[in-house]
């Protein structure tokens, strides 16, 4: 089916007075972000791997969302407002059905300033319990980096508190159709969530997967590696990384992370064993990796400070 995005409230008005779409004519389209069927009703869209720039609009994280009888739910939403109306033009291209549910899997930039784009569908944002402290404490800087980025067109007001919040478990009905969300601890961040499709088996992990863009740590690399411990054990049919493939096989799709990251800590190790700076370790820990991944420069030394730092004091 062949929709445009448009404001809640025209699509309202252009039903009570019979115009159709055409009304959608008066609010600016978005090029719905394209999407791929990973699993009968789930849909991903896959970034490319890059920075937030003018280029990509913001879409620079793996979005997606699930249909079921009476509802829809969003996991993730991207960058910028750009990119959120591009997400819910795609959704609209595949459905009428009301959005229920925003679901956010954790509070970075990428994956949540596109929230703004949803604020007229009536949805609940959904998110970790952690999720609130950690975005609204970074929320000024997260703003002020999009501005530099992409310039003025930055929405101000871009960031979006979730209604409801995960302290561990909570299922979630679109009709049908249950998602299971479960409130991770501290790895990649302090507010990682998980959203499982029991009718598919296809697991959304966020940033608790990388695959192709280097990992990024901004919680705990022990943690981290405690929860890839855990994880890769469960039983699912697919899952869907915040950075890599639409979706890949498990556990298979963990192995290159698990690699990284046992290399990255091992060197961090031998760096303080042999009294090496936190500077020698951002310049020499994990090198081994970097033409196994993209945006290794950018982000394996603050990979290697915060392994060092947690490692420092064992």
């Amino acid at each position: 089916m062949r929709a445009r995005s448009c404001l809640r409230g025209l699509r309202s008005a252009a039903a009570v007075l019979g115009l159709g779409l055409g009304l959608c004519g008066l609010a600016r389209a978005a090029e719905p972000l394209p999407t791929t069927e990973i699993a009968p009703g789930v849909f991903v869209y896959q970034a490319p791997y890059e920075l937030l720039a003018p280029g990509n609009g913001g879409a620079i994280a793996n979005v997606g969302f699930v249909v079921g009888r009476d509802a829809v739910a969003v996991i993730d939403t991207g960058n910028t407002l750009q990119a959120g109306e591009r997400l819910l033009a795609a959704v609209r291209a595949r459905t009428t059905l009301p959005i229920r549910y925003v679901i956010n899997t954790h509070m970075h930039p990428d994956h949540a300033l596109g929230n703004a784009a949803f604020r007229g569908e009536g949805a609940r944002f959904v998110a970790h319990a952690k999720y609130p402290r950690a975005l609204q404490a970074r929320a000024q800087s997260y703003i002020e980096a999009g501005r530099r980025a992409i310039g003025d067109g930055f929405a101000p007001d871009s960031v979006v508190m979730p209604d409801t919040t995960v302290a561990d478990r909570l299922t979630l009905d679109l009709g049908g159709r249950s998602l299971e969300l479960q409130a991770e601890p501290t790895a990649h961040t302090d507010n990682d969530l998980t959203v499982f499709d029991p009718s598919t088996g296809a697991w959304f992990l966020g940033d608790l997967l990388f695959m192709g863009h280097l990992p990024s740590v901004d919680g705990s690399l022990e943690g981290w590696l405690r929860v890839m411990s855990r994880v890769k054990t469960r039983p699912v049919a697919r899952v869907v990384p915040g950075h890599g493939p639409a979706s890949a096989p498990w556990p298979q799709a963990l192995e290159p992370q698990q690699r990284y990251f046992d290399r990255l800590r091992a060197d961090v190790k031998a760096l303080l064993d042999a009294g090496a700076s936190l500077r020698e370790a951002s310049e020499k820990a994990g090198l081994s990796e970097r033409d196994a991944w993209a945006l290794f420069d950018e982000f394996n030394a603050r990979n290697a400070i915060a392994a060092y730092r947690e490692l420092e004091w064992r």
